[in-house]
């Protein structure tokens, strides 16, 4: 088996020209999006299109903001230990050394892969042991992927990003306990944040319980592009409260699967990339769950 390291480092130069814009503009943001499929821009439907972390460059651009933009250390399903060991090969410091603006979503894949769902009858379950777990380790790792960033990139504003309820299509009933376990998701990435030098970005009051519009799948817990609107304008609340991303500013959509976006990239080679074991099951959308 190829090593998770060596697996990862080969991802991101397949995908950094994915994601990637370089502006001709007097902007001097220089930003790098980290993290899980928040980040990457997943649909409800197992495809990557324009995501919050895009709506953000895009209005950056716009204000003649933005000089460099890459979203190609953004992988879905990715834990807080996966974030941690991507920022820290080679290739990402290359990235990351000269961003001014940093954006990281982590931290709810490590809670939602303890969580077992029954989209058919609305139910949810989960063990509190598991749970618990799992927490802490998003209290160590997301420290540890906050003061790696500032050390690679001394320079940047960094920003975590908080989570929504993903739940909104789970009986009423249900909601209480997992809301309880994600309320304490958002405590450790805010106090993380805080402690550490970074600035926490709150979106789940803007989402709230029932929240079946942005989440129209019950079967997954990605938002539509209107929900990474949301986040979007969450962001830009901590950034700058006069910049806002309008319902009119979302582009068309162009959903690309992860085979799609292998192939594209694949083209752009000079030589032909070689298939690496492991990297089969990760672009395979029946391999999918419904994480984060």
């Amino acid at each position: 088996m190829i090593s998770l390291k060596k697996w990862l480092c080969t991802l991101i130069m397949l995908v950094v020209s994915f994601g990637t814009i370089t502006v001709e503009a007097k902007g001097s943001e220089v930003y790098i999006a980290i993290g899980d499929s928040l980040a990457a821009g997943q649909t409800p439907n197992r495809a990557i299109d324009t995501g919050y972390s895009d709506l953000i460059a895009q209005k950056l651009t716009k204000s003649g903001q933005l000089a460099f933009y890459s979203k190609a250390l953004a992988f879905p399903g990715y834990t807080t230990v996966d974030v941690l060991a991507s920022v820290q090969t080679e290739e990402a410091k290359k990235l990351l050394k000269t961003a001014s603006l940093i954006t990281i979503s982590a931290g709810a894949n490590d809670l939602l892969q303890t969580v077992q769902v029954n989209a058919a009858n609305g139910s949810i379950a989960y063990r509190q042991m598991n749970a618990d777990f799992a927490l802490n380790n998003v209290r160590k790792n997301i420290e540890e992927i906050i003061k790696e960033v500032q050390t690679i990139a001394p320079q940047a504003k960094i920003y975590v990003m908080g989570y929504y309820f993903a739940y909104p299509h789970v009986r009423a009933s249900q909601k209480e306990g997992i809301k309880r376990e994600l309320d304490r998701l958002h405590a450790i990435l805010k106090a993380q944040s805080e402690v550490n030098g970074a600035l926490y970005v709150s979106v789940e009051e803007s989402f709230g319980l029932n929240a079946t519009t942005l989440l129209p799948n019950p079967a997954d817990v990605h938002p539509t592009m209107e929900g990474y609107r949301v986040m979007a304008n969450a962001f830009f609340s901590q950034y700058n409260n006069g910049i806002f991303v309008t319902q009119s500013e979302l582009p068309a959509p162009n959903p690309l699967t992860f085979e799609q976006i292998l192939n594209a990239n694949k083209e752009q080679q000079k030589s032909p990339v070689s298939r690496v074991e492991g990297l089969d099951n990760f672009y395979s959308l029946t391999e999918w769950k419904a994480l984060i």
